[in-house]
């Protein structure tokens, strides 16, 4: 095994990027996704019927297409498309609507508010009805039921499960090498055209992403611990 371009400072400069970006690309579309999941989630259990179809035709779609068509179909659909309608490239939005990595970011919240929605559904059709009923007795309001009660016990009890998607997303990330994004897979990839050597900058990349998982986990673990929403008799 030969790391010897690790001491290279181009090469350390392309892993460093890729690292930051797949950080960036990970925190932005979860975020972003999580928040579009509650949405998906209230709509498909409380919201109006039209708004409960839009809900669930957009969970078909997202899930039940790859990922990477999606990628693509953004960044190369929908990116050469808006340059056409007058006015796009003049915007100030134009430099964020060029840029590769936007697309990757809305590929990959619409995959997770697709995906944590259906997760979200299913949790906050399981919280007892009693913790709610409780609620309201003492006077809450519909507003403060759900964001005070019924969410945070629904979250607590998928904890485990939104822990894997997390993971899923971080594994996703090197899909956006694909479309000219700057990732650890990327740059690995600019190492090995460079060096010809093959295996050793693969090799870092997946130690990299072995331990960015196993940080992850610790931490998603240390929540369930921390508000243990699935052990009986805890509220």
């Amino acid at each position: 095994m030969d790391f010897s371009w690790l001491a290279n400072p181009s090469y350390l400069a392309y892993l460093w990027q890729g690292f930051v970006n797949t950080l960036i690309l990970v925190a932005l579309s979860g975020t972003a996704g999580f928040v579009l999941a509650v949405g998906v989630a209230l709509a498909q259990i409380v919201g109006p019927r039209p708004l409960r179809w839009l809900a669930r035709g957009y969970t078909t779609v997202i899930r039940g297409t790859p990922l990477l068509v999606q990628l693509f179909f953004f960044y190369d659909g929908v990116g050469r498309l808006l340059p056409l309608i007058p006015g796009v490239r003049e915007s100030f939005l134009w430099p964020v609507l060029r840029d590769a990595f936007f697309y990757g970011v809305l590929a990959f919240t619409l995959s997770v508010g697709a995906y944590v929605g259906e997760v979200l559904r299913g949790a906050l059709a399981s919280v007892p009805v009693g913790e709610l009923s409780a609620a309201r007795a003492f006077g809450l309001s519909g507003v403060q039921v759900l964001w005070r009660i019924w969410l945070p016990r629904a979250i607590q009890i998928c904890l485990p499960t939104l822990t894997g998607e997390v993971i899923l997303l971080l594994k996703s990330v090197p899909l956006v090498s694909t479309i000219a994004v700057m990732d650890l897979l990327k740059a690995a990839n600019l190492v090995r055209d460079e060096t010809f050597l093959v295996y050793e900058p693969l090799l870092l990349v997946a130690g990299i992403y072995l331990a960015l998982t196993l940080v992850l986990t610790t931490g998603m673990r240390a929540l369930e611990v921390r508000f243990p929403g699935v052990k009986p008799g805890r509220v």
